[in-house]
């Protein structure tokens, strides 16, 4: 048995960015000394206001960061402190591109890697092309103190590709930090969608969401867990700060339908050519 306690930090954000940092190191302290958790996962961009929300400025782009840089700094002190995985989200700068980037720091303090969003939306109050370069990591699966664990970064979710490539590199928990607004998709799809990357490709998915009201968007919150049978297993509350914990056995996953049976079947070299094509509309553009 590998028992893993899951701490799904889900807070509200202001315009003011080391508040928001401060009490998202408080509230990972209160998760481990609290709830004993040995995974703390955060929202996306959980310590900033959600940028997108209006076209990019220069002036907002330049407070994108590092990694390493402030905000890892400190995580990775507290992550080596209390012995526990730490998943953030941030806006990151790599020279002249930027990012939105979940860097894992594992039990020991260290940046394990980190992934950058592999596919990057543009449509109303969600303009990210404009503030991020698209992920050039790929899929990574960490293997860290408490599991091997991969990261879909909210957009993510909706590439099936993407969510297998996480299972076949082996990862048991898939975190997905998202910033999912009251009314975006019909009620249950999110879930629904999580449910089925985990039932399909054998490992837990836990999804992280933003809260709160901001200048366009009323995040919803509504953070689960999935099983690898696609049950839902745990779930916080709509517009609430919390924290939700989940306890998992991530040696369900080997006993799961799709270790067992759906990777064995799967046939990779007939897809290749399938998955390379454009996508054809009905006049016959790509």
């Amino acid at each position: 048995m590998m028992m893993t306690r899951i701490a799904l930090i889900q807070q509200s954000a202001s315009d003011d960015r080391v508040a928001n940092r401060e009490t998202g190191l408080a509230n990972a302290r209160r998760a481990v000394e609290e709830h004993h958790a040995n995974v703390i996962a955060f929202a996306e961009l959980a310590f900033e206001s959600f940028y997108p929300q209006k076209r990019a400025t220069p002036e907002v782009l330049a407070l994108a960061e590092p990694i390493p840089g402030p905000t890892t700094d400190r995580f990775c002190a507290l992550a080596k402190e209390l012995g526990v995985v730490i998943v953030l989200n941030l806006f990151e700068r790599d020279g002249d591109n930027t990012f939105d980037s979940s860097p894992v720091i594992d039990a020991d303090g260290s940046i394990l890697g980190s992934t950058r969003m592999f596919h990057v939306p543009d449509m109303p109050c969600f303009h990210e092309q404009g503030y991020y370069t698209l992920g050039d990591h790929g899929a990574p699966v960490y293997d860290t103190a408490a599991g091997r664990i991969g990261t879909a970064i909210c957009y993510d979710r909706h590439f099936p590709e993407y969510m297998r490539a996480l299972g076949v590199a082996g990862a048991d928990l898939v975190i997905t930090p998202q910033a999912g607004a009251v009314g975006e998709w019909p009620p249950g799809l999110y879930e629904a969608e999580m449910r089925i990357a985990a039932f399909q490709n054998g490992y837990f998915s836990a999804l992280c969401n933003r809260v709160g009201q901001e200048e366009f968007l009323d995040f919803a919150g509504e953070s689960f867990v999935c099983d690898p049978g696609g049950n839902v297993i745990a779930r916080a509350g709509t517009g609430t700060d919390e924290i939700l914990t989940c306890d998992v056995d991530l040696t369900e996953c080997a006993k799961s339908h799709a270790r067992r049976i759906f990777m064995g079947d799967r046939r990779p070299e007939a897809y290749a050519d399938w998955l390379a094509r454009p996508f054809q509309h009905r006049d016959g553009t790509t």
